[in-house]
């Protein structure tokens, strides 16, 4: 029964460390950056931007700093911000605002924080 139990306890430790592993711990500084370099993007690269407002933790899934949020208070996004701060991949939720024209074929030039 102890051997079973020592097992169980030895998995819990490897699993949890394993969970743990690909996130990292990002400093308030970084995250603003992040958040200001993302806002920047969204904004001029896309039509009608009215608001960008973004979720509380953000996430680092494989050690890439990840913003969730919403745009126009309605549609959702998550974006992968790059070591340099700038927009690495983005996903958009139903009703995303359309790009802009002129930002169709190559993204738009935008702030990235330093």
């Amino acid at each position: 029964m102890k051997r079973i139990h020592f097992f169980l306890l030895l998995s819990l430790v490897v699993l949890g460390g394993c969970v743990n592993s690909n996130s990292e711990n990002y400093s308030e500084e970084t995250i603003e950056k992040a958040k200001a370099s993302v806002e920047s993007y969204i904004i001029n690269n896309y039509q009608n931007v009215e608001s960008v407002e973004f979720k509380e933790s953000p996430s680092a899934p494989m050690g890439r700093l990840v913003l969730e949020g919403t745009v126009n208070k309605k549609a959702t996004f998550n974006i992968g911000v790059n070591d340099d701060f700038t927009v690495g991949s983005i996903g958009m939720g139903e009703g995303f605002p359309e790009p802009k024209e002129e930002c169709k074929e190559q993204s738009c030039d935008y702030e990235v924080s330093k």
